[in-house]
C-alpha cells in the first residue's frame, strides 16, 4: 500500500522499476492513484527490464493513466479504465520497455460508461494533428465556394466577415439545396445569376429565412457538451473555436465522435445495452420514413429534404426493396457539373456520376445488436444505416445522432433530439 507525498511515491516506484522484482502489488485510495500512474512516464526505465508486471486495485473511481511511449515517440496513450466492485477488467499496454498490466476490482459495467468517457475528454482530443480546414470569406462568389467545397472534398465550412473580423456562420449543402427548392424556375430569379453573387449577399437576401446564428464550441469543452451541442441543435458540423484567439481549429461530426469513441471501446467493459438488439432497444426511426423511387425527380427529392429536414433519402424499387440512397452530399454534384438548370433528370440519372468508390446502401437488421451496429456504421463511415427486413424492404432508418443519443445523452437521462 502506497502512502506519502507525490515526491515519495515516485523514489518508490523508481526503486522497484530497478529491483530484480517483476510483480508488484500497489493499493491505493481515489484519485490520487492517477497522480502515481502518470508519474510512472517520468522514471527512466533501465534499458534491461523486459518485462514488469504492476497489479493495482482501488475503490470505485475513475482512473486516467497517461503513458508517454518513448520507443513510438509518437504522443501520450490516454486510458481510460472504469472499474467498481467485483468483475475483474485486464488492461495491458505496451510503454516502450515496460508491461503494465491493470487488474482493477469492477462492478458490473453501468450504462453511463461512455457518459463518463465523454465528459472525462474534451474537444481539443480529438483534433488530429493535421487536418484541412476550408474557410470562406464572406465577399467569395457563390459558385467558387461550391466549387471549393467539391474540389477540397468537404460537405461545410465556416464563413469568416473580414469587417466583423470573426466567424458568422456555415456555409453548407443544405443552403444549396434551399436556394434551388425556392427558386427553380422561379419567373423572379434565374438561378444562374445567383452563383454570381457574394455569399454575405446570398446568405442576407435568399437565405435569411433560415439563417441561424453560429453554433460554436470551445476547444476545452467536454465531448459530451459537444454530442449534447449537436444533437439539440440539430446540426451536422460544429466548428471548435479558440475563445482566446478566434481561431477556427477543426470542424467536430457525429461521426468523427463516434470514430474517436469507438476507439477506445475495447477498452472498457461494455454496458449490458450493447448486447442488446435495435429491435429492443427502440433505436431509430421507424414511422413515417421518408424515401424516394429510381425514377424520382431531383427536384421532388430537395423538396423532401427540406420539408421533413431529413439528410438522406432511400430509393426503394416498386417491389419494395431498398436499392440506393440519396443524399444531400450527392446534391453537391449539380454544383460541381452545373446541371442544376435540369432537376427535372431522375435521381437515377444524377446518380451515374457517383463516385466508383461508393459501396453501396449500408443496412441493418432489428435484430442485430447495438455493438455491431456501432461496429458496422464506424467502418463503413457512413452517417445512418437502413433498417431492412428479410426481404430488404425498409423498415427505419439509424442515423449517428440517434447512436450518440443512446450511448452517450440517454445515460445523463437527456433527450436532446425531442427538447
Amino acid at each position: 500500500e502506497i502512502t506519502g507525498s507525490e515526491t515519495q511515491t515516485c523514489l518508490l516506484v523508481s526503486s522497484l522499476l530497478q529491483s530484480t522484482l517483476n510483480i508488484f502489488f500497489f493499493k491505493n485510495e481515489g484519485d490520487v492513484l492517477a497522480k502515481y500512474l502518470v508519474k510512472l512516464y517520468l522514471v527512466p526505465p533501465p534499458t534491461d527490464i523486459i518485462l514488469k508486471v504492476v497489479v493495482v486495485s482501488a475503490p470505485p473511481d475513475i482512473v486516467r493513466a497517461d503513458v508517454w511511449s518513448p520507443l513510438s515517440g509518437l504522443s501520450l496513450i490516454s486510458l481510460l479504465c472504469f472499474f467498481d466492485r467485483m468483475t475483474l477488467v485486464w488492461k495491458c499496454f505496451h510503454t516502450g520497455f515496460i508491461y503494465f498490466l491493470f487488474c482493477f476490482a469492477a462492478a458490473e459495467p453501468e450504462s453511463d460508461i461512455y457518459m463518463r468517457f465523454m465528459k472525462s475528454h474534451k474537444c481539443y482530443d480529438i483534433v488530429p494533428t493535421s487536418s484541412k480546414l476550408v474557410v470562406f470569406d464572406t465577399a467569395l462568389q457563390v459558385k467558387k465556394a461550391f466549387f471549393a467545397l467539391v474540389a477540397n472534398g468537404v460537405r461545410a465550412a465556416p464563413l469568416w466577415d473580414t469587417e466583423k473580423q470573426s466567424f458568422v456562420g456555415m456555409l453548407t449543402i443544405t443552403d444549396f439545396i434551399i436556394i434551388l427548392h425556392r427558386y427553380y424556375k422561379s419567373p423572379m430569379v434565374q438561378i444562374y445569376e445567383l452563383e454570381e453573387h457574394k455569399l454575405e449577399t446570398w446568405r442576407e437576401v435568399y437565405l435569411q429565412a433560415t439563417f441561424k446564428p453560429l453554433v460554436n464550441i470551445s476547444p476545452d469543452a467536454s465531448l459530451f457538451d459537444a454530442v449534447y451541442t449537436l444533437i439539440k441543435n440539430k446540426i451536422h458540423r460544429l466548428p471548435v473555436i479558440d475563445p482566446v484567439t478566434g481561431n477556427a481549429l477543426y470542424i467536430l461530426t457525429h461521426k468523427r465522435i463516434l470514430k474517436f469513441l469507438q476507439l477506445f471501446m475495447c477498452e472498457m467493459p461494455k454496458p449490458a445495452f450493447m448486447k442488446q438488439t435495435l429491435g429492443e432497444l427502440g433505436i431509430g426511426t421507424y414511422h413515417d420514413i421518408a424515401f424516394i423511387h429510381p425514377d424520382t425527380p431531383i427536384i421532388k427529392a430537395l423538396n423532401i429534404f427540406v420539408e421533413r429536414r431529413v439528410s438522406a433519402l432511400p430509393v426503394v424499387d416498386d417491389s419494395g426493396k431498398v436499392v440506393d440512397i440519396y443524399s444531400k452530399f450527392d446534391v453537391i454534384n449539380l454544383a460541381a457539373e452545373k446541371t442544376y438548370n435540369n432537376l427535372d433528370i431522375s435521381v437515377t440519372q444524377a446518380l451515374k456520376h457517383r463516385s466508383q468508390y461508393f459501396e453501396g446502401v449500408m443496412k441493418c437488421h432489428k435484430m442485430e445488436t447495438m455493438e455491431t451496429i456501432v461496429d458496422r456504421i464506424v467502418k463503413a463511415e457512413v452517417h445512418r444505416l437502413v433498417v431492412v427486413d428479410e426481404r430488404s424492404s425498409i423498415e427505419g432508418i439509424v442515423s449517428l445522432s440517434d447512436i450518440l443519443q443512446a450511448l452517450v445523452l440517454s445515460p445523463a437521462g437527456i433527450d436532446a433530439q425531442h427538447c
